[in-house]
């Protein structure tokens, strides 16, 4: 059984794989995984420096789920004069 196999039509993508192949010694396949878990590493430590960022992330999420024209003034628990009803 053959393994899976990834596309990337990019001449720059195949020169910098092939040229570190040559450098490394490590197989094209090989480099592609390292180059991903390298950048998902680094995409999870800048998320964790800034775990706010995962907040704002949610109330957006949220957000998309809100009807248009909702309102959080709630009017309705108040008179005219600012008074709750």
């Amino acid at each position: 059984m053959s393994e899976p196999q990834l596309s990337i039509r990019s001449s720059k993508a195949r020169d910098l794989a092939h040229a570190l192949a040559r450098r490394t010694g490590q197989p094209i396949n090989r480099l592609v995984e390292l180059a991903l878990e390298r950048y998902d590493q680094e995409l999870r430590q800048e998320k964790a420096r800034y775990p706010m960022d995962a907040v704002w992330e949610l109330a957006a999420e949220d957000r998309r789920n809100i009807p248009p024209g909702t309102t959080s003034n709630h009017d309705e628990f108040y008179d005219e004069n600012g008074l709750p009803r």
